[in-house]
């Protein structure tokens, strides 16, 4: 089952070019980052292997056209939230990663609960 609330601040992104710090409860660990777009998410992902060899070329333009069709897509129901910068925490541990800007996919119906915002550690930077 999916938390409708959360749906529709998906189909937000994905429609509307929207997006919204939020930190989610997913199986005992809590995913803090940023929620964008699926366009964002794979045209950010795309980059990726953009210059790699021919086979990372052909990857890079796939996921150009998904994020594409997902945003061409008026389909009442959204399936996956994604998200940039994030991070994972498990317990009182520093989070996974603790470097770089990692995207993140997940199941809609696999999330248990949210909060709006994100978690700031003492090792995040303001900007």
């Amino acid at each position: 089952m999916k938390d409708s609330i959360l749906e529709f601040f998906v189909q937000a992104a994905n429609h509307h070019d929207f997006s919204l710090d939020i930190s989610l409860n997913v199986k005992g660990a809590v995913i803090s980052g940023t929620m964008v777009s699926a366009k964002e998410y794979f045209n950010t992902l795309s980059e990726t292997f953009e210059d790699g060899n021919e086979t990372a070329k052909m990857l890079s333009e796939q996921f150009v056209k998904t994020g594409e069709a997902v945003q061409a897509n008026d389909d009442s129901e959204a399936y996956f939230l994604h998200m940039k910068d994030t991070k994972v925490y498990c317990g009182d541990s520093k989070p996974t990663p603790s470097k770089g800007k990692i995207l993140w996919r997940g199941k809609l119906s696999e999330i248990d609960g949210f909060f709006l915002g994100k978690i700031i550690d003492s090792s995040d930077k303001e900007t």
